[in-house]
């Protein structure tokens, strides 16, 4: 499973048997005797994935501060997003059905987050909350202009985006000096 976990972040869901059972020090052989499928194991390394971020989504909506909450959650969605591009890929679609019902939960999720913090105040109203899944993936960018992005790159993204979701201070705008 860690082999598996390990190259599903580093390769993505595109990722050979002979790849992860190479990084588990097993062969082919051995592999196939332990996992019904390829599918199979990806299957499981994503949902585990997906399941961390929705567990994420359900403690933030428990915090009693929604602009915390959903601070938090941003911050694992984004940092798990950072760190494997098998579930940027699954978020994405790239695994077909298998994984539709968890993807819904997390939408609902995150639709949840962001309506409540928008109903307190702590997020802008102008946004649709269908904008920051949009956004949050933006953070996760690795390569733009030739420039790689190093390890930290995903925090300061995300720090500009949720500055980004709070409302302007009454009698400024956007973009005006404060």
């Amino acid at each position: 499973m860690e082999a598996a976990r390990t190259a599903v972040a580093e390769v993505g869901v595109g990722v050979s048997a002979h790849e992860i059972a190479r990084r588990a020090g097993v062969g082919i052989g051995t592999f196939y005797r332990r996992i019904p499928s390829l599918e199979a194991l990806l299957e499981v390394v994503l949902e585990d994935l997906l399941d961390q971020i929705s567990d994420a989504a359900g403690q933030a909506l428990e915090d009693p501060d929604p602009w915390h909450g959903l601070c938090a959650f941003a911050t694992v969605y984004v940092r798990l997003r950072a760190e494997s591009c098998g579930i940027s890929e699954a978020l994405g679609g790239a695994f077909g059905n298998a994984l539709a019902q968890r993807i819904e939960d997390l939408r609902e999720g995150m639709r949840a987050l962001v309506e409540r913090a928008q109903a307190t105040g702590a997020v802008r109203t102008d946004l649709a909350w269908q904008d920051v899944p949009f956004l949050f993936a933006a953070a996760t960018t690795r390569r733009t202009l030739g420039l790689d992005a190093n390890a930290q790159q995903w925090e300061r993204n995300l720090r500009v985006i949720l500055d980004g979701l709070r409302p302007v201070p009454s009698g400024l705008s956007r973009g005006q000096p404060a």
